[in-house]
């Protein structure tokens, strides 16, 4: 099997999307253990909006792409390996934004154009990163911990991670050009694509 079929085909990407889930799902459930709530209440996050097209449509091969995947999958796991932890959130982050860009255009009725999609999927990793920032300073009020250190840190997270979201959605654009692959952006139903 070439790598076009391997990312084109529908079932192999479900199977491999939906394994790469369960792996995000299991580090879930190991950092609440590990007593990392927040960190394991982001991977949930990630696993209920990669699960939400399957769940609405109730077909098991509504997943975005698995490439995709493995860069989130990456991204939680890297974590626990020695990665430095920021830098796998930032991932994560600018990941799971660009998740939910893939999937208003693929499951919905959205449509947007490759530029567009990676400049609001680059506006929703800003988005997710405040989020993420306001879920930090409660957590170090509730939960003792010690997410924000300084101002400068701070906004500094907030540079890195439009970044690596900018150059992560950039990524996905040449990928899915190049490969089209399921659960990209190209409407396969109507034959069309968006500019």
């Amino acid at each position: 099997m070439t790598l076009k079929e391997l990312v084109r085909d529908e079932r192999t990407n479900a199977i491999i999307g939906w394994s790469l889930t369960g792996i995000v799902a299991l580090a879930a459930i190991e950092s609440f253990f590990a007593g990392a709530l927040l960190w394991g209440g982001f991977e949930l996050i990630i696993v209920a909006t990669v699960s939400a097209p399957a769940l609405r449509s109730r077909d098991w091969t509504a997943i975005v792409s698995w490439p995709l995947l493995a860069v989130a999958t990456f991204s939680v796991g890297a974590g626990t390996t020695g990665f430095p932890f920021e830098t796998a959130v930032y991932l994560a982050v600018a990941t799971l934004a660009l998740i939910v860009v893939i999937e208003l255009e693929t499951f919905t009725t959205v449509e947007l154009s490759r530029r567009f999609a990676v400049g609001f999927a680059m506006m929703m990793t800003m988005a997710l990163q405040a989020l993420w920032t306001v879920a930090q300073f409660y957590s170090d009020q509730w939960l003792g911990t010690e997410y924000l250190r300084s101002q400068a840190e701070l906004q500094w997270d907030f540079v890195v991670v439009t970044v690596v979201g900018l150059a992560l959605g950039g990524l996905f654009q040449w990928y899915a050009s190049r490969f089209e692959p399921a659960g990209a952006l190209a409407r396969a139903t109507n034959g069309s694509e968006p500019p």
